[in-house]
């Protein structure tokens, strides 16, 4: 269980660097006049951030099938962003 939930953690870490990574550019975009990322992308972003980090923190703090579902939320929060925002 260890092993799920280190990993997860990853994928959280990963969600929250893509989040700002994508807040970067849309600000970026913004002062130098030049299309970026929309507002829809950026809420999308911010959203599965949050998702991902309050899952992994539960998962974090529980142990067992709850600490495993909280886990499988990151992964579902990363998945569902990658899907919409990056692959569709």
């Amino acid at each position: 269980m260890r092993f799920v939930r280190g990993l997860s953690g990853i994928v959280a870490g990963g969600v929250v660097v893509g989040m700002l990574v994508v807040v970067g550019a849309a600000v970026i975009a913004q002062r130098r006049g030049f299309p970026g990322p929309g507002a829809e992308s950026v809420a999308w972003h911010v959203a599965a951030a949050v998702v991902a980090l309050m899952a992994q923190i539960y998962s974090d703090r529980h142990r067992g099938s709850a600490a495993f579902a909280g886990s499988m939320i990151v992964f579902l929060a990363a998945g569902l962003l990658l899907w919409t925002q990056w692959w569709s």
